[in-house]
């Protein structure tokens, strides 16, 4: 990746800081995107700061106007990506569905989908300079496990991220763009931080895994490096005819668990 340029949203934590230590680490110089601007302060100076090309863009991917001033702030000072992680997301709420509220599910949507959206849509014209890789950070949640009984929102914003995936591979790959995605399963991150679940007792299925869900390593769950090595993989030239495909990052859990 050296000499190439990528941006990674969430960049503050998680999966995304992750990702930009892998970019920054294998010559890429990274923008980091994020809503936390000590947060990304922090993930700058841990990959080598400005000095090293590397920038912060403070925004909430599921805004508008923030995103457009954020790729604003990008396109003045190159004139071309390479790359662009769009991995920010929520879990949001988590409830049944008749106690989910609708600007709760709204919010999660915005986030998770609107926010992938915005993501690329505005990087098209960064990218479409020279080609480049988009790689989107789903679940598998919506995707092979459904067993999680009050994560609806969260779910179908996840399944929606793949099929927006296949059909930019499509209509990008005159562009040179190639666009995948990737479904982690059980990874060690903040992100339930940001979950809020309410009266979920009575709607799991009383199913027990009692070596644990994650075959591949007997029920520990992944680590974020384990998703950001696929990440460096499929922004780098050796994922060059890999298009339009989702990679399940999750030691079997889903096959398991789904």
């Amino acid at each position: 990746m050296s000499g190439k340029r990528a941006l990674v949203t969430g960049a503050g934590s998680g999966i995304g800081r992750a990702a930009a230590h892998a970019l920054a680490g294998a010559g890429a110089s990274v923008v980091l995107l994020g809503r936390t601007a000590e947060e990304l302060e922090e993930v700058l100076a841990e990959i080598g700061g400005e000095a090293n090309g590397h920038r912060c863009a403070v925004a909430d991917v599921s805004d508008e106007k923030e995103m457009i001033a954020a790729y604003a702030s990008i396109a003045g000072q190159w004139d071309s990506l390479d790359a662009v992680v769009a991995n920010a997301g929520i879990n949001g709420v988590w409830a049944p569905l008749d106690q989910l509220e609708v600007d709760e599910w709204d919010q999660t949507l915005a986030v998770n989908l609107r926010g992938t959206f915005l993501t690329v849509k505005l990087a098209l014209p960064l990218l479409k300079k020279n080609g480049g890789s988009v790689i989107v950070v789903s679940s598998v949640n919506g995707n092979r496990i459904f067993s999680n009984s009050g994560a609806t929102a969260y779910s179908c914003s996840k399944a929606a991220q793949v099929a927006f995936t296949k059909m930019t591979a499509l209509e990008l790959a005159k562009d040179h763009i190639r666009v995948n995605v990737i479904c982690p399963g059980a990874i060690t991150t903040n992100i339930d931080d940001s979950t809020e679940r309410r009266d979920m007792e009575a709607l799991h299925l009383p199913v027990e895994f009692p070596a644990g869900d994650v075959p591949l390593t007997q029920g520990k769950p992944g680590v974020a490096d384990d998703v950001a090595d696929v990440i460096l993989f499929l922004a780098s030239a050796q994922s060059g005819h890999v298009s339009g495909t989702e990679i399940y990052v999750d030691g079997a859990q889903s096959l398991l668990q789904g």
